[in-house]
């Protein structure tokens, strides 16, 4: 399993609109079948450049399925991001392999 990472801190002056959009956005990064999963987290760290810091992780069953997103989506996607909040936000990529989960133990009464 996969983790695409993007990170990305947004200008408050958008902060909102954004908020609203990157919603629809993973609706969207989600049908092209890339991803059986996604999260959208807020990083609680204060910047010093200002702004508000997101996380959204996206989860692939596969390397494949990740490539395949890369050569046949996120050009398309990435555009759409960058025409609409290009000079008010600063994003980052990250991939992750999942190596192994854990999990709490069951509690037996």
């Amino acid at each position: 399993m996969y983790i695409y990472n993007v990170t990305i801190n947004i200008d408050g002056s958008v902060h909102e609109e954004w908020l609203s959009w990157i919603q629809d956005h993973i609706q969207d990064v989600l049908a092209t079948g890339s991803f059986v999963a996604a999260k959208l987290t807020q990083v609680l760290v204060e910047e010093e450049m200002g702004g508000v810091t997101y996380s959204v992780q996206y989860t692939a069953n596969s390397r494949e399925d990740l490539n395949e997103y890369y050569t046949t989506y996120a050009p398309k996607l990435r555009n759409e991001s960058m025409q609409r909040f290009a000079d008010k936000m600063i994003s980052f990529r990250t991939e992750l392999k999942v190596i192994k989960e854990f999990y709490p133990p069951s509690i037996k009464n």
